[in-house]
């Protein structure tokens, strides 16, 4: 957190701190354009870049994966066989025809069309109940991963999936958890492995020792 402004002479000292820098600043600027323009030691005296090397910097390394369609998430996981029987008995819209759920989309296995991240939520506090990874394959969306022990969350991070478990002690409103797991998943070999793993404690005392991770 920054201080307060300090005193009359601090601030002076300060300004005329500034005004050397810029001034300094200022100097660098004008040397390093006239060394550009007279052709002695400037940068320009390497030459265009080879067109070889351009091409090669440009060509992206892998086709990026394909945005698909908008996906219907709700007959998604209804028919999904990985899906609990409870899960798919509290999937009932909260308002007219709006389900709770999040749909985000992302690659996460490597394939031509991105994945599809489904969190499934209560309609009152939205308390994740069930989160669930697809993949295309062959044209249809397979269940990747599923993790089921509410409340839970998951999410595209650069690449990985990140889910988010939190912790409720006895007496803790839903608005306020005691802590949480944060696990990172990477896709090898057919499935996704645990990467990482931290629990963020919002307020035991300290030495207690975290809560066990509930199962996915």
């Amino acid at each position: 957190m920054r201080g307060l402004t300090g005193p009359g002479s601090a601030r002076t000292r300060s300004t005329a701190r500034a005004a050397i820098a810029a001034t300094a600043a200022l100097a660098a600027v004008v040397l390093f354009t006239g060394g550009c323009g007279t052709g002695g030691t400037g940068a320009r005296d390497e030459g265009p870049a080879h067109a070889d090397s351009v091409a090669s910097a440009a060509a992206p390394s892998a086709s990026p994966a394909r945005t698909p369609d908008r996906v219907d998430a709700v007959r998604l996981v209804k028919a999904d066989p990985a899906v609990s029987a409870e899960v798919k008995r509290e999937l009932k819209p909260c308002v007219a025809d709006e389900y709770p759920v999040d749909v985000s989309y992302g690659n996460l296995t490597g394939g031509t069309v991105d994945d599809v991240v489904v969190n499934v939520l209560t309609c009152g506090d939205p308390v994740g109940v069930g989160s669930y990874v697809y993949r295309d394959q062959g044209g249809a969306y397979v269940n990747a991963f599923t993790a089921e022990e509410p409340p839970v969350y998951a999410e595209i991070d650069r690449g990985d999936l990140v889910v988010t478990k939190q912790v409720y002690d006895r007496d803790d409103p839903v608005s306020n958890p005691s802590g949480e797991h944060v696990i990172t998943y990477r896709w090898a070999s057919d499935r996704f492995d645990e990467e990482y793993h931290t629990y963020n404690d919002y307020g035991q005392v300290a030495g207690a020792e975290p809560p066990p991770m509930p199962d996915s």
